[in-house]
């Protein structure tokens, strides 16, 4: 019995180091975001409900030089669109709406709305355009039914149903549906129906008007410096967009959406969490998407003009990421960072990338395709795939990209002098690819 009692104190020892080390890993990686590449939000790591790491940088507010809490709140932007879906599907488990009804039941007069279902466009498979930006940067105050009618008489992208392309208007479209079934607004079912049943008492939907205490505002990135951001007509914006939260309330989410069945029963969320499509979208998530470091994963990422927030959730692992930013840092490659941290995937820190000046004429020796990445030369630069996208030294077999330095490519050479693979490094986290076969 003495021997077991070491045995197991010994495990615990040994589980509690481990956990440390994991939690300095985060704390290390994130402090370099925030010192190096200037990240602005907050950031939440959980495991097995245990707290990784909870922190804040940056400002909620740089004009007045205040701080981010860790109750700050946050636009999501299209991580906005799980609480539309999990209240469609509310509306569905209560047999007030179908998910195979189309949109003529909802608005009898619309163009095509015979065609479309509200399951297609749950998994944006209905066609709908997604071109409508000059409503959400507009100051106007408009009907819903005057932007549905705006949106549908643009011709669809395809016959509904076949195909699939990402519509942010398909889920103002959705929201609208919630309105008129519930016949309250979309917020207050949202407040009544999600963010009171499990505790979410920071979060709510935006609106043109109201003011919401400890709010971060906006900022995005120009000419290498920050631009209060004018933009965004929450009359427009919401089922797509919309919804403000923190941290907290994310995990409180979280949590609820996956451990219970408070807010939607276990067949519901099996059809949110299915993949409806060749792109992998569910109901408002995105699952197991190509940044998943091969585990189970559901997530969604949101961004608009200086608003950047993802949501992921490793389902096997019961690990929990989540990153929200205010001034654009690029919130969807820091969460990649951090959960691969997490899974115990080997991490690079962010570090400061110093453009040197190199003979062009090596380039050549890197022209080449290297599993789908291909590398040319382009008016004596070199250029990473199709994008066009500038690679800029920082050695002479090891570049950044020029549209995000958190992204770099190393050229790696055999003995012969010749290169025959490169490690294309994304927020830290390596990928070998090999050069093909000429």
């Amino acid at each position: 019995m003495k021997r077991l009692i070491q045995i197991v104190f010994c495990c615990i020892i040994i589980s509690c180091t481990a956990q440390n080390q994991l939690k300095t890993q985060l704390e290390n990686y994130m402090d370099a975001e925030a010192s190096i590449n200037n990240f602005s939000g907050t950031v939440l790591i959980t495991k097995n409900d245990s707290i990784l790491l909870k922190k804040a940088y940056g400002y909620a507010d740089y004009e007045w030089e205040i701080k981010t809490t860790i109750d700050t709140k946050y636009s999501l932007a299209s991580v906005s669109k799980q609480f539309t879906a999990a209240a469609i599907l509310q509306l569905a488990e209560n047999n007030q709406l179908s998910l195979d009804d189309t949109l003529i039941k909802f608005f009898p007069n619309l163009k095509n709305g015979g065609k479309i279902t509200i399951k297609m466009l749950l998994s944006h498979n209905s066609g709908v355009n997604n071109d409508n930006n000059e409503l959400f940067t507009s100051n106007k105050s408009y009907d819903s039914n005057y932007i549905i009618e705006q949106v549908m008489n643009k011709p669809l992208l395809f016959e509904p149903g076949t195909n699939t392309a990402y519509s942010n208007e398909g889920y103002y479209i959705l929201a609208s549906i919630i309105k008129k079934v519930s016949g309250i607004s979309y917020a207050t079912y949202l407040k009544e129906h999600i963010f009171k049943k499990i505790g979410m008492n920071n979060s709510g939907v935006s609106s043109n008007d109201s003011i919401f205490s400890k709010m971060s505002k906006t900022y995005y990135q120009k000419d290498n410096r920050l631009i209060k951001n004018p933009l965004g007509n929450w009359d427009y914006a919401i089922g797509m967009d919309g919804v403000y939260s923190t941290i907290d309330d994310l995990f409180k989410w979280n949590k609820n959406l996956f451990d219970s069945n408070i807010l939607l029963s276990e067949e519901s969320k099996n059809k949110m969490f299915a993949s409806h499509n060749d792109q992998n979208f569910g109901y408002g998530v995105v699952v197991n998407p190509f940044y998943n470091h091969g585990h189970n994963l559901i997530a969604h990422d949101g961004g608009y003009f200086g608003t950047q927030t993802s949501f992921n959730k490793f389902i096997d692992d019961d690990i929990f990421v989540t990153a929200l930013s205010n001034n654009g840092s690029p919130s969807y490659l820091i969460a990649y960072g951090l959960s691969a941290i997490a899974l115990g995937i080997p991490v690079e820190l962010p570090y400061k990338h110093t453009k040197i000046e190199v003979d062009s004429k090596i380039y050549s020796q890197y022209v080449g395709e290297y599993e789908g990445v291909k590398i040319h030369i382009k008016e004596g630069k070199l250029m990473y795939s199709g994008n066009n996208i500038e690679l800029i030294p920082e050695s002479k077999t090891k570049f950044f990209r020029a549209d995000n330095n958190n992204r770099t490519i190393e050229f790696v050479k055999n003995k012969e002098g010749k290169t025959k693979q490169i490690i294309i490094t994304t927020a830290g986290v390596k990928k070998i690819k090999l050069k093909s076969k000429c």
